[in-house]
């Protein structure tokens, strides 16, 4: 096939230039492509994780209360092998309940400190913060269940901390204390919720 003069000048200089970039051009096309390839796994294998952390957790939520093994067992690899999902901080909460009505407290607040540093929901890490500070009050150690309480949580959460803080406060015997953490929580629950209604009662019952 012939070319004409100007025809033939274009395709020498981009011969020239192909000859100079175009190892950049294929390595750039070569990045990209590679990029969007490990994109689209990243997304599968997310998707897959997703699914099967979801199986499991239903398997989970359908147990017996009472089959321990079970429960223990499943959380665990949800915990294990799939903590990037939200299935895990829930599993750590279930297991953790078990555990405490199985009355290994021990168990329990350890998968309750698991779940306020690794849950993927912050509602998930606000209810184990204040699920491993009612425990601690429980067995009496005050000073960690106020550290409990005093971390960073979900602020919509924050009516609950401040009656849960007053509970530990009365518990300790500071009057004044406890009574500025319940205004506080009143201050900051619905008022038409029973917590409201709890903590204006315990308020009153300390009296003036």
């Amino acid at each position: 096939m012939a070319y004409d003069l100007e025809e033939q000048e274009q395709i020498d200089e981009f011969k020239a230039w192909w000859k100079t970039y175009g190892n950049i051009v294929l390595l750039a096309v070569a990045v990209v492509l590679f990029t969007f390839s490990g994109i689209q796994g990243w997304r599968y294998y997310q998707h897959r994780q997703a699914l099967m952390a979801s199986t499991q957790y239903e398997t989970l939520s359908q147990a017996d209360a009472k089959d321990l093994k079970l429960i223990r067992s499943i959380s665990a690899e949800l915990m294990d092998k799939f903590s990037g999902t939200a299935y895990a901080g829930r599993a750590a909460l279930i297991v953790a309940k078990a555990n405490y009505a199985a009355n290994d407290s021990k168990s329990a607040k350890a998968q309750l400190d698991w779940a306020r540093n690794n849950a993927q929901e912050e509602p998930i890490k606000a209810i184990a913060q204040l699920q491993l500070a009612a425990m601690q009050l429980e067995e009496k150690q005050y000073d960690e269940a106020l550290k409990t309480l005093a971390e960073k949580h979900d602020p919509g959460f924050d009516g609950l901390f401040a009656d849960l803080k007053g509970d530990i406060l009365a518990a300790q015997g500071k009057k004044t204390e406890a009574k500025a953490a319940y205004q506080d929580a009143l201050s900051k629950l619905d008022d038409s919720g029973n917590y409201h209604h709890f903590t204006a009662h315990k308020l009153e019952a300390l009296g003036s």
